[in-house]
């Protein structure tokens, strides 16, 4: 990997998002897809809220906080 390379995290949360908006819209209309793409929808803005939110932290311990809360969204 190529470690001159910046990544800007909160234009990458952005596209993730947007992507899966992308995603739902052009599944099939079945029930499933439906709710399961609701969750993903919400999910997938959730990432990038916390990102951004982590970073006007009050303190590292805020950061650290803010760092698991995505990985503790329930998906399923």
């Amino acid at each position: 990997m190529n470690s001159n390379k910046t990544f800007n995290l909160e234009d990458r949360t952005y596209e993730f998002a947007r992507d899966c908006r992308f995603l739902v819209r052009d599944l099939s209309k079945s029930i499933s897809n439906i709710e399961d793409g609701k969750q993903l929808v919400r999910s997938s803005g959730s990432v990038g809220a916390n990102y951004i939110e982590g970073n006007e932290k009050l303190g590292d311990k805020d950061l650290k906080f803010q760092e698991k809360k995505p990985k503790k969204v329930n998906i399923g």
